[in-house]
């Protein structure tokens, strides 16, 4: 099949590569030139395991390739994807603009029958939005159907080709027909692809992100709990993770979600029911803890240096709003870099794929460090906030030699405490007991 993907940003190359590597060709439009450029070079230009692999193999072998212009990226296409940025309002709404402007322009250059897919999150009602103005100057028919993606950044690529699911929305048995035949190849162990109607498909994404974030801010919440009663968050999420009603996935306490879709769909969805005239009270708790659990580890770190932490260097680890990716948006590092900037704190940070993105946002502000224990050096503390393999069994001997004081707040519990008391370790955690020498 001949596919328009318009956007190329996260889900839109997953999403057009992905297509291309079942034997379609695929056109990915987008009005970045310098991206485009770069792309059509051969240069990747996001960080995702396993798609270069992928991206390289189809832009060779012709089944994928890119464009500024958006007449030229939609000639012949049966289906066009519509990747585009949804980002939050100051109001926390999603803001449509680039999606109505796309829409707009795609009326009068259509020239047979296409099915326009809505794969961005977007609120319900979108499609109808959508629909509306393309039909301002299309001459022929056409469809608007809704595809949410369901990608895992650091896993996209394995969700996309064995996704557990395909939800689309669709009104026309023409449309349905057309997707089904676009997704049967990926759905070949079973796994189903779910028809519904297309507000029903528009609401699931945002009920399934907001669902998985209220069950990590609920553990924050019993981890915080744990802490004040003296028990073990860890043990507490085995006792309820083996519930099979539960499940074991999204259990680990931590110091917040962050990321493209997590914090954007919540508000997105708490601002939906606002404007249905209902109070979804629990979103409303979800945002307002995740807020404040993202900075948890700042008073303990206080604390420990006697209420001012003016003139200390502290050591952060992760940067990224989780591993496996590059992707540094609504990252809780982020928030405590400038908390700890603005307690007058000298702050290094080493992240395996994300401090270019860093960069961008604080420059010299901070040290950038060759590697992890470049970061360590001269150190008073080390914080860790995301949790990167790398981290997980480091040259302990090492850090304690780096840092000033053998003390560190771990941000993901990614240490066992029995290990950090026989190695010395003053050792903050999240939800767990607290070990100082």
């Amino acid at each position: 099949m001949k596919i328009a993907v318009v956007g190329t940003g996260y889900v839109g190359l997953v999403t057009g590569t992905c297509f291309a590597e079942t034997g379609n060709h695929v056109t990915c439009v987008d009005i970045d030139e310098s991206k485009v450029n770069k792309l059509k070079g051969g240069k990747i230009t996001i960080y995702e395991p396993g798609l270069e692999v992928l991206f390289e193999r189809n832009v060779r072998q012709g089944r994928l390739d890119f464009t500024t212009d958006l007449k030229e990226g939609i000639e012949g296409a049966q289906i066009i994807f519509l990747a585009l940025p949804t980002p939050p309002g100051e109001d926390g709404s999603a803001d449509l603009k680039y999606v109505l402007k796309v829409a707009n322009d795609l009326g009068p250059i259509l020239k047979d029958y296409t099915v326009i897919v809505d794969k961005s999150t977007v609120p319900v009602g979108t499609a109808d939005k959508v629909t509306a103005a393309v039909a301002k100057g299309a001459k022929v028919d056409f469809d608007v159907v809704s595809n949410p993606e369901f990608l895992r950044e650091g896993v996209a690529v394995e969700d996309f080709m064995k996704p557990d699911r395909v939800v689309i929305g669709a009104e026309s048995e023409k449309a349905q027909k057309v997707m089904e035949k676009l997704y049967t190849p990926f759905v070949r162990q079973g796994n189903p692809i779910i028809f519904m109607d297309v507000k029903s498909a528009e609401l699931t994404k945002y009920a399934a992100n907001s669902f998985l974030a209220t069950k990590i801010t609920f553990m924050n919440e019993i981890a915080n709990m744990c802490e004040l009663l003296g028990a073990d968050v860890d043990m507490v999420r085995k006792g309820v993770g083996t519930d099979t009603r539960i499940g074991k996935r999204f259990l680990f306490a931590g110091i917040g979600y962050g990321g493209s879709c997590f914090p954007k769909d919540v508000q997105a969805l708490a601002k939906s029911a606002d404007e249905a005239n209902y109070d979804f009270k629990i979103l409303k708790s979800v945002m307002a803890v995740n807020s404040i659990q993202k900075e948890k580890l700042v008073d303990p770190l206080k604390d420990y240096f006697g209420g001012d932490l003016s003139g200390k260097t502290v050591a952060i680890w992760g940067l990224a709003f989780k591993p496996y990716t590059d992707d540094i948006r609504e990252a809780p590092a982020l928030e405590n870099i400038t908390k700890l900037l603005s307690l007058g704190v000298k702050v290094k940070v080493y992240d395996p794929e994300a401090m270019e993105n860093v960069k961008e946002i604080f420059g010299d502000k901070i040290y950038f460090a060759h590697d992890e224990y470049d970061a360590l050096e001269s150190a008073d503390a080390l914080m860790i906030m995301t949790e990167w393999p790398v981290f997980r069994t480091p040259e302990f001997d090492k850090v304690a030699t780096s840092l000033k004081n053998k003390v560190i707040f771990d941000g993901r519990n990614l240490y066992d405490l029995n290990q950090m008391h026989e190695l010395g370790f003053d050792y903050f955690s999240i939800g767990r007991k607290t070990i100082k020498k």
